[in-house]
């Protein structure tokens, strides 16, 4: 499976007999096809083709591949249809992946989407990693910040959270709240770890308050909560994650450039199946009761 691409340039050159038809075929330049076939038979050891003015003719040792790689082929037809069959159902497997700071509002949809499919699993899967899509890695991405680019993706405007800054009426009441940025140095900050975050809040608070006043740093956002929740200090969460907690005091109103743009992601080639279609339907649906009051 590794040199598949290899064996599969192999097999079209000995079905069509020359490179360039090969070539049109899988849709690559004429060098690729003759690259792989001579990296294949490198590695192989044999020689498996007869190169001539008319093309290329498969050698004994070519038309053993040969007959491996159309049997190999042939099965992965059949399983590519199996598979295509299932996207018509929503059932199997839905993978849905997400920075984690956003699984407070992600889980109650994914877990409602899954009562209504019974025969539905779900995986969700948070980190800083950008799952591939391309591999199969997960059904619909939910992204922040720029305009994902990756190619052959489906890209969806989505929702706009609303971050500010935030103390817990604890912290209130022992420091007070800053009037202005001059007060910052009279104040204890709650931030991100990376001092290379890409985050408009979190260049924001680089900018803004002296790094001697970013007293609590941490690369999980939950942990960034929490800390402003006990008291630790101020620091950013978004609107509608304070409104479903207590004890939190709003320092300033949201600011426009500190809005983390959401899109919703999904790669072209099951952006169209049932399953995907209605878990974005669901998702946008339920999205509607996000917007802060």
């Amino acid at each position: 499976m590794e040199h598949w691409d290899e064996v599969r340039t192999a097999y079209n050159v000995a079905r069509i007999g020359t490179v360039s038809g090969a070539a049109e075929v899988l849709g690559v330049h004429h060098a690729t096809v003759i690259r792989h076939i001579d990296a294949l038979e490198e590695r192989l050891g044999v020689k498996l083709f007869q190169r001539h003015a008319r093309g290329y003719t498969p050698t004994e040792a070519g038309n053993d591949l040969l007959r491996v790689a159309q049997a190999t082929d042939d099965q992965f037809s059949q399983l590519a249809g199996r598979i295509k069959g299932r996207g018509n159902e929503v059932s199997g497997e839905l993978v849905v992946t997400s920075v984690g700071g956003l699984s407070h509002l992600l889980v109650p949809v994914l877990a409602a989407f899954q009562e209504e499919y019974a025969g539905l699993t779900v995986r969700y899967l948070t980190g800083d990693r950008l799952f591939r899509l391309e591999y199969g890695e997960a059904h619909v991405a939910v992204r922040a910040g720029a305009v994902p680019d990756q190619p052959d993706n489906v890209v969806q405007p989505f929702f706009r959270q609303e971050i500010t800054l935030y103390a817990s009426e604890a912290y209130v009441a022992r420091h007070g709240l800053p009037e202005s940025c001059k007060d910052f140095g009279k104040h204890r900050f709650i931030g991100a770890d990376d001092p290379k975050s890409r985050a408009p809040f979190a260049r924001w608070m680089q900018e803004n308050v002296p790094a001697e006043n970013i007293i609590f740093r941490s690369g999980d956002v939950h942990a960034q909560r929490r800390a402003i929740l006990s008291g630790v200090g101020i620091g950013f969460t978004s609107v509608l994650q304070a409104a479903e907690v207590e004890g939190l005091v709003q320092v300033v109103p949201p600011k426009p450039e500190w809005a983390a743009p959401l899109w919703l992601v999904t790669h072209m080639d099951l952006h169209r199946t049932t399953k995907v279609q209605a878990f974005l339907a669901f998702l946008k649906d339920h999205s509607k009761a996000w917007q802060p009051e």
